[in-house]
């Protein structure tokens, strides 16, 4: 997980690269599964916050994301969303109790 997306100081999902470690997987496919993983939590983080600004905020919102404005993300973040933060990490809590149990239902 090498990027570095304007939410990664607040999301930690080597849980699920530990436990995709103890899996009898290629190296191709635990990387393919980290990478989905990935994309997943991008995708709900993207959907969380389109779903809290207004138009004119979003558009702003994409602007930055598509220059990796990081700092201009979270100031324009906090300022028109209550708690930003705190919704981030429990729409990825969330997903990452879904995907353990997914996981956990795939090796027994």
């Amino acid at each position: 997980m090498g990027k570095k997306y304007f939410y990664t100081h607040i999301v930690d999902t080597s849980t699920l690269s530990l436990e995709l470690g103890d899996m009898d997987l290629t190296p191709e496919e635990r990387l393919h599964l980290i990478s989905l993983i990935d994309s997943n939590i991008h995708h709900e983080i993207l959907d969380l916050v389109l779903s809290e600004l207004n138009s004119e905020d979003k558009k702003a919102f994409l602007i930055y994301l598509a220059s990796e404005d990081h700092d201009k993300i979270w100031k324009l973040l906090n300022a028109k969303v209550d708690n930003i933060e705190e919704k981030i990490k429990k729409t990825v809590e969330d997903l990452k109790r879904e995907l353990h149990k997914d996981i956990k239902e795939f090796r027994d």
